[in-house]
This record gives structure tokens, C-alpha cells and sequence, in this order.
């Protein structure tokens, strides 16, 4: 994708969604911080499914230590890895509790310190719950970047720093947003739906897939 095809490519997707959102729930940074954590090889709908009955009993790092591993585990189970996920969260908890004040730090270093916590849910933290201009790329991320040439790379690392490089700065709060939900219900993994995608004219894609009845 060429320079001058970032700008009006994001303007597009802002103009369709100026203020796009996660689609997983929460109403703190903690929640936020345990629903990204609990997010990992599984979707955000099964992830809200279970803090919907998680966090009106437990939603603050204290709560959960004193739910204790076993009932963790209860609320979560519908989750993939749901075993490893709860040990991580008591202990990431129990470092929030010990370290931090029972509060969600405010810098990379101090979030991928915590148990089950890597750069990807560091970034989701720090932009959503704090409103950096982080680049959090996930598979749908990974492969937007990629067939669209607007940032492609060989690992996520590298498809973060291009985005990070070449979406402008005025975007860059709402990007990671856009790139997720046009990945999730437009541009899809086995077949991108070009023929009501609102960006296809920047896209390096080709060939661009037919609509169904063509």
C-alpha cells in the first residue's frame, strides 16, 4: 500500500465507525486487563459469557484471591485453557495486590511482568484502558497488515512496529480497533468479502473476490 493511500484508508474505516470499542466487556482497568488475559486462542463472545457471571462476585484482584483457584476455574471453564488462565490471573493478582496497590500499572514493563500477560495484552491495556497509541496485533491484525500491504511482516512484532511507523498519528488511538473489527467481519481469513469492503480501493489484494451471485 502505498503512502498515499494510509490516510484516506483509515479515514474510510473512521468515517463508518469514529469511535469503535472492543467488543470485550468491562468497566475497569482490572476487568479489562482479566478479560484480555482470559481472551488468549478464544473469542471475545465466550470471554464476556463468562465475566458476566464472574465479575458481579469477583472484579477487583483482591476478590479473585479470595475465590480461590477451584471456583476461579468454575466461572471459567467454558473458556479454552481455562486451567492455565486461572492459575495466571491468581497470579497476576496476587502481583497487582503485592506490588502495585491492587492497581493495573501504567507501563509496558510493569504489565508483561505479570503472569499470563505478553506484549499483545500490555498494548490492549495500555490503549484501551489508558488511551496510548499502542499497536496490539492479533491474528486478524497480522493478516490485515499483510494482505492489504498496508504493514506486511513475517511476525507480529514486525507488522507492530511498521503500523506503528506508517498509520498516522491522528489515527493511531482508534487503529488497532478498526484493523480488528474490518479483519473479524470483512476482511476474512479464507475468504475476504471484497466485494462490501469500504477500503478495497487501497488494498494491495488481488484478485479481489467476487460477490457470491457474480
Amino acid at each position: 500500500m502505498k503512502i498515499a493511500q494510509i490516510e484516506p484508508f483509515f479515514a474510510t474505516l473512521e468515517a463508518a465507525n469514529p469511535t469503535p470499542e472492543t467488543e470485550l466487556e468491562y468497566a475497569s482497568p482490572f476487568e479489562l486487563l482479566a478479560a484480555v488475559l482470559l481472551s488468549a486462542q478464544a473469542t471475545d463472545v465466550s470471554v464476556n459469557k463468562a465475566t458476566r457471571r464472574l465479575y458481579p462476585v469477583a472484579n477487583t484482584p483482591q476478590a479473585v484471591l479470595d475465590l480461590g483457584l477451584e471456583a476461579l476455574e468454575g466461572y471459567i471453564r467454558t473458556i479454552g485453557l481455562y486451567r492455565t488462565k486461572a492459575k495466571n490471573l491468581l497470579a497476576t493478582c496476587r502481583m497487582l495486590v503485592e506490588q502495585h496497590g491492587g492497581e493495573v500499572p501504567r507501563t509496558r514493563e510493569e504489565l508483561e511482568a505479570l503472569p499470563g500477560v505478553g506484549r499483545k495484552t500490555a498494548n490492549v491495556v495500555l490503549n484501551v484502558a489508558f488511551g496510548e497509541a499502542t499497536m496490539a496485533v492479533d491474528t486478524h491484525i497480522f493478516r490485515v497488515s499483510n494482505r492489504t500491504g498496508l504493514a506486511p511482516g513475517k511476525t507480529p512484532l514486525a507488522v507492530e512496529l511498521k503500523l506503528l511507523k506508517r498509520v498516522p498519528a491522528r489515527f493511531m488511538v482508534h487503529a488497532h480497533h478498526w484493523l480488528i473489527l474490518h479483519g473479524r467481519y470483512v476482511c476474512l481469513a479464507r475468504t475476504p468479502q471484497c466485494w462490501r469492503c469500504s477500503v478495497a480501493a487501497y488494498c494491495d489484494y488481488k484478485p479481489k473476490t467476487p460477490a457470491p451471485d457474480a
